[in-house]
């Protein structure tokens, strides 16, 4: 047995010990007065869906939830070869995450990214085909940019990328990602602008930019992943700050509540592949000081639960992927 193959039966092993043990209402913690509780019954699949990874979530402007799925697979490498035959592409109800749409059938390989923009077009990144996708509301692919199955570090090529941030006049932002660890500007159009990163610790360097948001600003928040941090950049890429914290190991995503432009973000802890922390939600405030963390914090001090992305309503409420479960939880807040 390999030992890539040997720590993820192990990470699995522990995962499932931990899921035993532990829930999500046992682990609320606040310190502005703000809690979270998972809210019980949602969503509501159709009897027998099987929920694969949930990978990437997003919000359209009416409030509707989409997910994006690995439909029956999971991470391996090699990736397969082949294009997932069914839906990857949900559309849930908001308050009861019943599924009103679904489509992404014979397109992707390796489902990782999704971003829904202003005009609620939907954005996927694929890590197995190394392609950006943008589609329609119900799923007609409007543009494609990468070489399929082609890894490559120009303008035309990416490598594993993750994410999309989409800014008001359509340009849009790509961490790319796994293999280049930079972040690429490109135009509304889809023609190359800019890049800036490249692997390393240092400020404007990336150790895996996994996740990507914009402000109102058009400050750019890019979750560096392998860093535990988020590094922040203006419209041209210019770094402007960062935060960091020794109790956060791995964030894997950033979102920005549109109508209050309150920063939220994602983390994963291991101490080791036989001992899981699992995941914090993560919020700040508008001086990027940490004022609330809820999960894997409280009284069990860990958690089963591996957080791949985050979305945040106009309400507070708050949509997370768990890779390691396959399924939603949406929090919601009380006082």
């Amino acid at each position: 047995m390999s030992l890539t193959k040997f720590l993820s039966l192990m990470t699995g092993i522990t995962t499932m010990i931990y899921s035993c043990q532990s829930n999500h209402s046992a682990t609320q913690v606040s310190s502005n007065d703000t809690k979270y509780e998972a809210v019980k019954g949602w969503p509501q699949l159709s009897e027998g869906y099987v929920l694969s990874q949930p990978t990437g979530i997003g919000i359209d402007t009416s409030g509707n939830i989409f997910v994006f799925h690995r439909t029956g697979r999971t991470w391996t490498e090699p990736f397969p070869d082949s294009l997932i035959s069914l839906n990857t592409v949900l559309m849930l109800d908001k308050e009861t995450g019943k599924i009103l749409n679904s489509w992404g059938a014979n397109y992707f390989i390796m489902p990782h990214g999704l971003t829904v923009d202003n005009d609620n077009n939907v954005w996927l990144t694929d890590v197995g085909l190394h392609q950006i996708f943008k589609f329609t509301h119900d799923g007609k692919l409007l543009m494609r940019l990468g070489v399929a199955k082609t890894p490559g570090n120009d303008s035309l090529h990416f490598n594993l990328p993750t994410d999309v941030a989409v800014a008001p006049d359509g340009s849009f932002y790509v961490s790319d990602g796994y293999g280049n660890s930079r972040v690429v500007k490109f135009s509304a159009e889809g023609h190359f602008l800019f890049e800036w990163g490249k692997k390393g610790t240092r400020q404007s360097e990336f150790q895996t930019p996994h996740g990507i948001d914009l402000d109102v600003k058009g400050n750019v928040y890019v979750a560096d992943r392998e860093n535990n941090r988020i590094q922040i950049f203006d419209s041209s890429g210019k770094y402007l700050r960062e935060w960091d914290d020794s109790t956060f190991k791995r964030v894997f995503s950033v979102n920005i509540q549109k109508n209050t432009q309150q920063l939220f973000a994602i983390d994963y802890m291991t101490i080791s592949p036989l001992i899981v922390k699992g995941s914090d939600v993560l919020s700040f405030d508008s001086s990027l000081n940490l004022f609330n963390r809820f999960g894997r914090t409280g009284e069990l001090n860990h958690s089963s639960d591996w957080y791949h992305d985050l979305a945040v309503d106009k309400d507070g409420n708050i949509y997370v992927g768990d890779i390691t479960n396959k399924k939603l939880v949406k929090f919601k807040p009380v006082k």
